[in-house]
């Protein structure tokens, strides 16, 4: 029998996924942390640089997530950087090896 999820996964995952996405660690820092196409989305996403600044450095303002099933957690976070606010949501799944692994993300774009 598993144990429930603890929320510190989804906060460690959330925090690796900033510091990619910021700019602060290299995309392949993760390569061992995702799988399927979620490496593939988080380079592409890395790559636009959406969530790099030059002022406030984005930092996660709140966070939940929703356990799908008992391997898998859908997770949603709000990112802030100054007085910007985006939305950041990631799926993790645990492997036979019991590692947590992210296999979907998604950024939200700032409205015009």
């Amino acid at each position: 029998m598993r144990s429930a999820p603890h929320p510190v996964t989804s906060d460690l995952f959330a925090d690796r996924l900033l510091a990619v996405l910021s700019g602060q660690r290299p995309v392949h820092w993760m390569l061992r942390h995702t799988a399927g196409r979620a490496y593939d989305e988080l380079a592409r996403l890395a790559e636009h640089g959406l969530l790099r600044t030059r002022g406030a450095r984005p930092v996660v303002r709140d966070i939940g997530y929703y356990e799908a099933r008992p391997d898998a957690l859908e997770v949603f976070a709000r990112i802030g950087a100054g007085d910007q606010l985006r939305a950041l949501a990631f799926r993790l799944e645990q492997g036979k090896d019991h590692r947590w692994r992210c296999t979907a993300i998604e950024l939200g774009t700032p409205r015009p």
